[in-house]
């Protein structure tokens, strides 16, 4: 594999919103774009016109080498390998890239929510992979995008600095060699639980759909953020309270929602999350979901509430706020999202107390 000054083969794995934006960007920077996705009727477009148009933020033909359902052509050769999907896919990814990984490869989950990179590391240990791969996980999406048409997309706006970790957090300088040659605003954390804590989706979107769930099965149309109203608001700073609570409890330091949208966008105003909520312009016009079966519930319950309470549970931090919506979504959805979530059993992290997870994610130990 050749060094990290001399890459520019990348394989995206994933065909949603931020895989169409990652794929046409990259391409438009110059990059050799590999892109894999499971279903052949999501990437027939691509195949089709050979790539991604670009517009908003940035604008142009993004022309891929390949856009297949293949996942060892994708891979073959790659340096970076960017998974671009709903974080409840990030299991299946694993095991499916599992035969085809290679000695110098890094793996970057956009993003990984909470516990990802863990997750994705514990199942390549499961399937035996011999390969040197540098597992990490950004903090959140760098885009706000959304598909526009039939291999397009487009890029409202591109976050000015996004937090990248590796598990073990010793290889994250080595992840960033390569990363930030993709996307400079790339930036260190410390480690995957600071990346994993700062999970803002599961903040902003299982309540707010929750709270939305009768408009939502009427079938009406609405702006997601501006249904955000003073008190829903004055509950999400709630959950929060309890997310940055946990981190603390880890020795990990996280932005507060509130302040968090102040870094990643510009012409954030006022005091409070509401305020500033209604202040950001990448939300604007973003539509609530048309149906209750989403991923701001499917993929930020189970791989974001989840985990956070459980990681709380394990340090004795209270959750009521957070727990009351994993509770209630169980309850509409007939799931047990507590037991197929990212709990502490199935992150291989059950008999381990605070100190020693904390030092199992910076050392690998």
């Amino acid at each position: 594999m050749d060094e990290p000054s001399h890459f520019s083969k990348v394989a995206i794995l994933g065909a949603g919103n931020g895989a169409h934006a990652m794929a046409g960007h990259l391409a438009l920077k110059g990059f050799t774009i590999r892109l894999y996705n499971k279903f052949e009727e999501e990437i027939v477009h691509i195949r089709e016109q050979g790539g991604v148009t670009v517009e908003g933020a940035i604008e142009g033909f993004g022309r891929l080498e390949l856009a297949t359902t293949d996942i060892a052509l994708a891979l073959d050769g790659a340096r970076a390998i960017m998974v671009v999907v709903p974080a409840f896919v990030h299991r299946f990814l694993a095991e499916v890239c599992a035969p085809h990984l290679q000695d110098g490869q890094v793996v970057v989950l956009n993003p990984g929510r909470t516990g990802g990179a863990l997750e994705f590391a514990n199942v390549l240990r499961e399937k035996g992979v011999t390969a040197q791969v540098k597992v990490a996980e950004a903090q959140t999406l760098i885009y706000a995008c959304r598909i526009s048409g039939p291999a397009r997309v487009r890029i409202n706006s591109i976050k000015r600095q996004v937090p990248v970790a590796a598990f073990p957090a010793t290889d994250t300088n080595v992840v960033l060699a390569v990363a930030r040659q993709l996307f400079p605003e790339f930036v260190p954390a410390a480690n995957v639980l600071e990346t994993s804590f700062s999970n803002i989706g599961a903040i902003f979107h299982p309540s707010t759909t929750l709270f939305n769930a009768s408009r939502i099965e009427a079938g009406e149309e609405f702006d997601f953020y501006s249904s955000i109203t003073p008190m829903v608001a004055g509950f999400l700073e709630a959950v929060d309270s309890e997310r940055v609570a946990t981190a603390k409890a880890y020795g990990v330091e996280v932005d507060s929602a509130r302040d968090w949208l102040a870094k990643a966008y510009e012409g954030i105003r006022g005091d409070n999350l509401y305020e500033r909520l209604q202040s950001c312009a990448a939300y604007q016009g973003i539509k609530g979901p048309k149906s209750l079966k989403v991923r701001y519930i499917f993929e930020d319950i189970p791989t974001g509430l989840v985990p956070i309470a459980s990681f709380a549970q394990t340090a004795g931090i209270p959750t009521p706020a957070s727990r009351s919506i994993v509770d209630v979504a169980c309850v509409m959805y007939g799931r047990d999202f507590w037991t197929e979530g990212r709990n502490m059993e199935n992150l291989g992290l059950a008999e381990m107390k605070a100190k020693q997870i904390l030092d199992y994610v910076n050392r690998g130990r």
